[in-house]
């Protein structure tokens, strides 16, 4: 049987796979089991920071497992330490807590939510306010705190305790934090599965604002726009707010799995030993990529990053066959007149692989990829977006 075969007898259903089997990189280009090359604006959802076999930060995972490969957190090992000195310096964050996704990194914000609030406010002070078209994670918790009903069907009873919010409404948000006794805010600055919509600056100021008033945390989910994929270090950047909780995932480790739920000054003690924990949290391995990768994301990179954004943005603007752009860096989401799906298959078919979201298509390539690169699959882009059914 060929792998595809393989694949279908052996795992489990849960991913409707393109017809395409990559097995090596470098930078922006993948290569498949032919050797054919495809130009890559898709980084494993903004999780290859550099693209494929970085040479810095493979040398930094080499050195790494020639030294130790894991070990519990009985004992200090020395990355994860570094890692987290780095992520609080860079944000002025207090403290970090090692998991090992984006889910597990917003399981950690809401348990801390949910103890500061009842050290605080009240045991009755549970519900976290989130936003429709949300997406938070796959666990039963992060799946009732995403708000988009289609991920909840099939699944219930989901966790209690969650109620979502219209977006960009504040009046909508106050109402919600009237009704409920709340621990918290959690929102992302955009919204990437739910379209790649940035949220307004206005209402997230305002939302840092009234979670200040009720007493509640405002957590911001940076699993995805995270780590310099918008033009600047973490998305809440842009908006001149300060969260209590911040969560981070997919591109910090640079394609190893590592997590992150970073603290402020309010909440840096609520966890004491035993109220959470991790078998693989602070992995040294991952721990010494993520320093690779955080290390290099300095202001000259977020620079380019959002020349590169305005570069797409430009190229994209009243091409025929597009309506709009949306999303902040290279984080953007590119609303099409054809089918999302179709243009998806047609830019694979012509050697530029593309993402979904909802029903646009989402661009989210390596942070460095060249120039020329980037124009030339942008080119392809247009040209599959301009075709005529």
């Amino acid at each position: 049987m060929n792998l595809i075969q393989l694949e279908q007898e052996y795992l489990a259903h849960t991913y409707a796979r393109f017809p395409l089997c990559l097995v090596q990189g470098s930078g922006a280009v993948l290569k498949d089991e032919t050797g054919r090359e495809y130009i890559d604006l898709g980084s494993g959802i903004a999780v290859n920071t550099f693209g494929a076999a970085d040479p810095e930060w493979q040398q930094a995972v080499i050195e790494q497992l020639g030294k130790l490969q894991h070990a519990s957190n009985l004992y200090y090992t020395e990355p994860n330490i570094r890692l987290a000195q780095m992520l609080c310096e860079k944000t002025g964050m207090k403290k970090v807590f090692f998991s090992n996704s984006g889910a597990e990194a917003n399981e950690c914000a809401i348990k801390a939510a949910r103890k500061y609030a009842a050290q605080t406010l009240g045991s009755d002070y549970t519900t976290i306010i989130t936003l429709e078209h949300s997406f938070h994670g796959r666990t039963i918790t992060t799946l009732a705190a995403t708000g988009q009903a289609v991920f909840h069907q099939q699944f219930q009873p989901l966790t209690p305790g969650f109620v979502h919010a219209r977006p960009n409404d504040a009046e909508h948000l106050e109402k919600l934090l009237n009704q409920n006794k709340c621990a918290a805010i959690l929102l992302e600055v955009v919204q990437g599965e739910g379209g790649v919509n940035a949220l307004d600056v206005d209402y997230v100021q305002q939302a840092a604002k009234l979670a200040n008033q009720y007493g509640a945390l405002l957590i911001v989910d940076e699993v995805q726009s995270g780590n310099g994929r918008t033009g600047k270090l973490y998305g809440y950047m842009h908006y001149n707010i300060q969260p209590d909780l911040v969560t981070t995932a997919k591109g910090l480790g640079g394609g190893l799995p590592i997590g992150a739920t970073l603290f402020g000054e309010r909440v840096q003690n609520v966890y004491t030993p035993g109220d959470h924990g991790s078998t693989f949290g602070g992995n040294p391995v991952s721990c010494a990529g993520a320093l690779n990768i955080l290390q290099r994301l300095d202001d000259d990179l977020m620079q380019q990053v959002q020349q590169k954004s305005e570069y797409i943005r430009n190229a994209l603007h009243n091409a025929p066959g597009v309506r709009s752009v949306s999303g902040l860096g290279l984080m953007l989401g590119v609303d099409t007149l054809r089918d999302a799906s179709q243009v998806v298959q047609e830019c694979m078919e012509q050697g530029v692989l593309v993402l979904k979201a909802k029903d646009k298509i989402r661009l989210l390539p390596p942070l460095n990829i060249p120039n020329n690169l980037l124009e030339q699959a942008i080119e392809t882009l247009k040209q599959v977006c301009a075709k005529q059914e």
